[in-house]
C-alpha cells in the first residue's frame, strides 16, 4: 500500500493536491494497469467519488499539478517510482565513479528527483547504497543456489558462475564497491558489506558445512573456505578491471575463467573418493582445456 503525504505541493505553480486526489490516482493507475499520467481524469475522479468538474476545480485546471504531486509522492507519473529510479541512476554512479564519490545531490539529479524524495525514501546515504547493493549483488542467486539440491560439483560450478556475471556485467557496482572496500576498509561501503555479510554466511556458509558434515570437503572453518572459494575469482575481477578498465568477459572467457577456479576450489578441499582419489569435474577440466 503507498502512503503518501496529508499535503503535496506542485514544484511548478505551487498548487496543494490534497492526500485524497494523489492516492486516487495512483490507485485508478494500478486498476486500469496505465500510468497515472494515461488516466482520464474522469477516471480518476470516479475513483475519488467525485465528479469531474470537482477534480478539475481542485486541481485548478492543471492535470500537470496532479502529475508533479503523484511524483512527490514518490511514483513516476509514467510509471517508474522514484525509489527504481534512484537505485538505477546510483548503480550507474558508483559504476562509473566509485562509491565515495556519489552524492545525493548527484543521484538526485541523474534520477530526476529531489535529494528531499531520496531522504523521504531511503532516510540515509548508506540505506540507498544497500538498496544498490542488494540489486546488484548476487544475494538472492547465491542464496537459492546454496538451498539447490543440485551435486557438489554442479553447485560449485554454479556458484562461479553467479559471481562472475555479478563482477562482470554492466553497471559494474560489485567490483566498484569492492575496490572502495579494500581501500577504505572502515568506510561506509564496509557497513554495507557488514549489514549483508551475514545472509552470505547463512547462506553459502551453510551450504559448505553441510558439505563438511556429508564428508565432501575438508573440515576446515567455514569463512577459510568462504574465503577460498570467493577470494581469487574477486582478486581475478579487480585486477582486470584495473588493468582493462573494464571487468567485461565474454561468454567463452566467462565460462573458461569460472572452470578454472572452480576446479581448482575442487582439488583443494574435496575429500577422496572411495576410490582413493579426490573427485575431479571432468567436465570443467575439459573446458578448461577447450
Amino acid at each position: 500500500m503507498i502512503h503518501v503525504n496529508l499535503m503535496v505541493v506542485s514544484s511548478v505553480d505551487e498548487l496543494a493536491v490534497r492526500q485524497d486526489l494523489v492516492a486516487a490516482a495512483i490507485r485508478a493507475a494500478e486498476q486500469c494497469g496505465k500510468d497515472v499520467a494515461d488516466v482520464p481524469l474522469s477516471t480518476i475522479a470516479r475513483t475519488a467519488g467525485i465528479s469531474r468538474s470537482t477534480l478539475a476545480r481542485r486541481l485548478q485546471g492543471s492535470r500537470r499539478a496532479l502529475d508533479e504531486a503523484v511524483r512527490a509522492a514518490g511514483i513516476d507519473p509514467g510509471g517508474r517510482s522514484v525509489r527504481d529510479r534512484a537505485i538505477e541512476a546510483g548503480a550507474w554512479l558508483v559504476s562509473e565513479r566509485g562509491p565515495a564519490r556519489v552524492t545525493l545531490d548527484a543521484v538526485a539529479e541523474a534520477a530526476g528527483c529531489s535529494v528531499h524524495s531520496l531522504y523521504s525514501i531511503f532516510g540515509t546515504r548508506d540505506a540507498l547504497f544497500g538498496a544498490i547493493y542488494e540489486q546488484y549483488s548476487p544475494l538472492d542467486d547465491l542464496v537459492r543456489l546454496s538451498t539447490e539440491s543440485a551435486d557438489f560439483e554442479q553447485t560449485v560450478a554454479s556458484l562461479y558462475h553467479t559471481m562472475a556475471v555479478a563482477l562482470t556485467r554492466e553497471p559494474r557496482v560489485a567490483t566498484a564497491m569492492l575496490a572502495d572496500l579494500f581501500g577504505n576498509p572502515d568506510g561506509p561501503t564496509a557497513r554495507i558489506f557488514a549489514r549483508y555479510f551475514p545472509i552470505e554466511r547463512a547462506s553459502v556458509g551453510g551450504w559448505l558445512e553441510r558439505q563438511v558434515e556429508a564428508g565432501r570437503i575438508r573440515d576446515i572453518p567455514v569463512l577459510l573456505l568462504m574465503q577460498q572459494m570467493i577470494g581469487p575469482l574477486l582478486a581475478h575481477a579487480l585486477v582486470q578491471s584495473a588493468m582493462t578498465r573494464e571487468a567485461h568477459w565474454d561468454e567463452s572467457e566467462l565460462e573458461r575463467t569460472c572452470s578454472v577456479f572452480a576446479s581448482a576450489f575442487i582439488r583443494a578441499v574435496a575429500l577422496p573418493a572411495r576410490g582413493g582419489d579426490p573427485p575431479t569435474n571432468h567436465r570443467l577440466d575439459d573446458a578448461k582445456g577447450g
